[in-house]
């Protein structure tokens, strides 16, 4: 834990921090209360930065939804309940799901779906269906998304 700190010092930390990558104003605030930040000085830092553009809740809920789906394979409901976790509003969850291309979504299923099912070493074919849903409604799937998916 830092020293107290002012705003002064505060502020062009935060900015320096908020332009390496987008960050959600609950992560802003927690980063700014380790720095020592108080509670006025932290709700005026971020006022400023979301003014200044450098906290975009709704930019960071669709960039975080969309990479979150490409490069970890996550479902919907993975990715609704991480952003819930992370403070972010309503609103910015629903147009940030909405986000996520479908198509590309279903393709990307498939295929994880396919490769998870030659991997499954069952030789009952039912027991083997049900670790394979199981295993990605851990993902955030719909079942009937997963079954949909099936070789």
């Amino acid at each position: 834990m830092l020293k107290n700190t002012s705003t002064a010092e505060l502020l062009p930390k935060a900015r320096a921090w908020c332009a390496r990558q987008e960050r959600c104003q609950q992560e802003v605030r927690d980063k700014l209360y380790a720095w020592g930040g108080h509670r006025e000085e932290v709700e005026q830092i971020i006022a400023q930065l979301i003014g200044e553009g450098f906290l975009n809740e709704a930019r960071y809920a669709e960039h975080y939804a969309v990479s979150k789906s490409r490069q970890k394979g996550w479902g919907r409901r993975k990715i609704e309940l991480a952003l819930k976790t992370k403070g972010v509003s309503e609103s910015c969850i629903v147009s940030a799901l909405k986000a996520i291309d479908g198509a590309e979504e279903s393709e990307h299923l498939k295929l994880a779906v396919a490769k998870r099912w030659e991997r499954t070493r069952e030789t009952d074919p039912y027991i083997r269906r049900e670790k394979v849903v199981r295993y990605f409604a851990g993902k955030g799937f719909p079942r009937e998304q997963v079954e949909a998916a099936m070789p």
